[in-house]
C-alpha cells in the first residue's frame, strides 16, 4: 500500500469528474490529486459493459504509474459496471460514486420514493436501484436517462429557457411518480442543479453523489492511516487523452479555476 503523502487518483470518462475533484479539494484540502479524463473516448454512457470495463482497467493502470494511494472512480457509468472487476484486479483502495449517493438518498427520503437521473448505461445497469434496495428494500426507485444533460453542461448552457425546457421534459416522468429525493447520477449534473431545483421545487432533495463520495474517501484514507500529514502543499495534475485546451477552459467552469497543469496522455497505446 502506498504512503500517506502520495496523491489520490481520480478518473472519469471526460470532464464531469471535476465535480468530484472539487468536493475532494473542499473536504480534503491538503491532499494532492492526479486526475485522468478519457476525453478521446467520451462518452462512456452509450457504450457496452465490456468496453466500459476495458477502458476502466486501462484508466486505473495509468493512475497507478503515479503511486496513488487510492483511486476514485468519478464516472457513474464506470462505477456502475466496472467497480467489482477493478477491485478484483487491483489492491489499491478503489471508491465508486454509486454507494455514497444511494446512502445519502435513503437517509434523505421521507416518502421512500427516490428518482435517479443518469446516462443510459448507468440507468440500464440498475446499480443505484440495487444499492438502494440493499439499504432499504421498501424504497421505490424511478430512473430516467438524460442524454442531453452532458452536452448542455459542456456548452455552458446550465441555465436559461433552453436548459429549463430540456430539464423539465426529462424530469416530468419522475415528478409524476411523486419522488421526494433525486440522485444526480452523473458527475456533470451538479452544474445543472440550479435549473433542476427550479423545475422540481424545494420539496425535492437533490443528492450530489460526488459530494457524498468525498466523505467516503476521507473514511477510507483514515481507516488505512493514509491521510496526509499536512506538512506539504497539495499538488494537482490533470491528464486527458484529447483536447487539453478545451479541458482547461471547461475545467475553469467546474472548479472556478483549474489549479494545476493539464497534460495529454495516451495510456492505452
Amino acid at each position: 500500500m502506498n504512503g500517506a503523502n502520495q496523491p489520490i487518483g481520480v478518473f472519469d470518462s471526460g470532464i464531469g469528474g471535476l465535480t468530484v475533484v472539487k468536493a475532494l479539494m473542499t473536504n480534503l484540502p491538503r491532499e494532492s490529486i492526479v486526475y485522468f479524463g478519457d476525453t478521446a473516448r467520451v462518452p462512456y454512457g452509450t457504450k457496452s459493459k465490456s468496453t466500459i470495463v476495458k477502458f476502466s482497467l486501462e484508466n486505473v493502470e495509468f493512475l497507478l504509474r503515479f503511486g496513488v494511494k487510492c483511486i476514485v472512480v468519478a464516472c457513474n457509468t464506470s462505477s456502475s459496471w466496472a467497480l467489482p472487476t477493478l477491485r478484483k484486479f487491483f489492491k489499491v483502495p478503489i471508491i465508486g460514486v454509486i454507494r455514497p449517493g444511494a446512502t445519502a438518498a435513503v437517509r434523505l427520503t421521507r416518502n421512500k420514493r427516490i428518482g435517479v437521473v443518469g446516462t443510459r448505461a448507468t440507468v440500464n445497469s440498475r446499480a443505484y436501484d440495487a444499492a438502494i434496495m440493499r439499504l432499504d428494500p421498501s424504497v421505490k426507485v424511478f430512473s430516467q436517462c438524460c442524454p442531453l444533460f452532458v452536452p448542455l453542461v459542456e456548452e455552458g448552457w446550465t441555465e436559461g429557457d433552453i436548459c429549463r425546457e430540456v430539464v423539465a421534459t426529462y424530469l416530468k416522468p419522475l415528478q409524476k411518480q411523486r419522488i421526494d429525493t433525486l440522485i444526480l447520477g452523473c458527475t456533470h449534473y451538479p452544474l445543472l442543479a440550479r435549473t433542476i431545483r427550479r423545475v422540481v421545487g424545494p420539496s425535492v432533495s437533490l443528492v450530489d453523489s460526488g459530494e457524498q463520495t468525498a466523505g467516503d474517501v476521507r473514511g477510507v484514507l483514515a481507516g488505512n492511516e493514509l491521510l496526509t500529514n499536512g506538512k506539504k502543499n497539495p499538488k494537482h495534475r490533470f491528464f486527458v487523452t484529447d483536447e487539453p485546451a478545451h479541458f482547461h477552459k471547461v475545467g475553469d467552469r467546474f472548479l472556478g479555476k483549474l489549479a494545476g497543469s493539464v497534460e495529454r496522455a495516451h495510456p492505452y497505446l
